[in-house]
C-alpha cells in the first residue's frame, strides 16, 4: 500500500528541537515562539493546562500535548506536587503552505496508552531524556519527530477529524486521490481523471471532496502546488524551472495563481520572506 505520509515529509518537513526535560511545578508559562509550535510529553503528576483562561484540559495520566501553532498555555501543577516533562519546539516545514500542518486543531492530546506500537520509541525517549549521553540533543529531536508521526497515524486511524488533509487521508477513496495528487502535481489533473481514480461519478466526487476537505478538488490542488512552488524558491530554484515541475503550463499562469492564492507574486513574497529575521 502506498505511504500516506511520504510525498508530504518529502516536501514539507517535521523538525522538533528539545528544550527542556525534568519537573515542574506551580504555575508555567510554555515559551511560545513565533511560527513555531510545541510538543510535551508528560511523564508524570497531575498537571492542568490553560488556554487564556478560556479552556482547560486535565492530565492525570501520562499523554502528549501537541500545538502544531504557536498557542498560549500555561501549566498549574497542584500545591506541593512535581509533574515530569519533556518539551519540544515543533517546525513544519513550509509555514502557512504546509497542508498537513494547517489540517490539525490548535491543541490536541493523546494519552500515551493509545499510541500502540509506539511503546519502544516512547521508552526510549525516557531514557534518552534523563541521561547525559553524547548525541542525546539529536537522539531527542528525532525521536519526539517519530513519535509524531505515529501520534497522525492515530488521527487518521481514528477517523475524528475536523475537514482537511488529515480527514482525506482517511477517506477510503479520497486518500487514492490526494496521494496521487501529491506524487505527480505536474501531470495535467482534471475532475474527471480525478473522480475516475477514486471511483466515484464526476458529482458524487466533487461533493464528497468538498464534505471532506473543506475545499473543492480544483482548490485543493492549487493549494498543493503553490506550497510546492514556496518550497521551491526559498531553495533558490528559477520560476522558470519550477513552473513545469509543478503543473503549469507557462511562468504567468503559474503567477497568477500565486498571486490568487497568496496575494503577491512570487518575486514580492520571496523578498518578503528574505526580509524577516532569521
Amino acid at each position: 500500500m502506498t505511504d500516506r505520509f511520504e510525498a508530504l515529509l518529502e516536501h514539507f518537513s517535521l523538525k522538533a528541537r528539545t528544550f527542556h526535560s525534568g519537573p515542574i511545578c506551580g504555575v508555567q508559562e510554555a515559551e511560545i515562539g513565533k511560527g513555531v509550535g510545541l510538543i510535551h510529553l508528560v511523564y508524570e503528576g497531575e498537571v492542568s493546562v490553560h488556554h487564556n483562561m478560556k479552556e482547560q484540559v486535565y492530565i492525570d495520566q501520562p499523554s502528549l500535548l501537541v500545538y502544531p501553532r504557536a498557542l498560549p498555555h500555561t501549566f498549574v501543577i497542584p500545591p506541593q506536587k512535581s509533574a515530569l516533562l519533556v518539551c519540544a519546539r515543533l517546525a513544519f516545514g513550509g509555514g502557512e503552505a504546509n497542508l498537513l500542518a494547517s489540517s490539525l486543531p490548535d491543541w490536541f492530546c493523546v494519552p500515551l496508552t493509545e499510541l500502540g506500537g509506539a511503546e519502544g520509541v516512547l521508552s526510549l525517549l525516557h531514557e534518552e531524556a534523563f541521561k547525559d549521553n553524547c548525541g542525546r540533543q539529536a537522539v531527542l529531536d528525532r525521536l519526539f519527530e517519530v513519535v509524531l508521526i505515529y501520534v497522525l497515524r492515530l488521527m487518521v486511524q481514528q477517523r475524528e477529524l475536523q475537514p482537511g488533509l488529515l480527514a482525506g487521508m482517511a477517506h477510503p477513496r479520497l486518500r487514492s486521490v490526494l496521494i496521487a495528487l501529491h506524487g505527480d502535481s505536474a501531470r495535467e489533473w482534471t475532475l474527471e481523471s480525478m473522480a475516475a481514480l477514486a471511483g466515484m461519478s464526476r458529482s458524487v466526487f466533487a461533493n464528497e471532496f468538498r464534505e471532506v476537505m473543506g475545499c473543492t478538488p480544483a482548490a485543493y490542488l492549487q493549494r498543493w502546488r503553490i506550497g510546492l512552488t514556496q518550497q521551491a524558491l526559498l531553495k533558490g530554484q528559477s520560476l522558470k524551472l519550477i513552473t513545469h515541475e509543478v503543473g503549469y503550463s507557462s511562468e504567468a499562469a503559474l503567477s497568477r495563481a500565486f498571486k490568487a492564492q497568496l496575494g503577491l507574486t512570487p518575486r514580492q513574497w520571496l523578498h518578503e520572506q528574505e526580509a524577516l529575521p532569521s
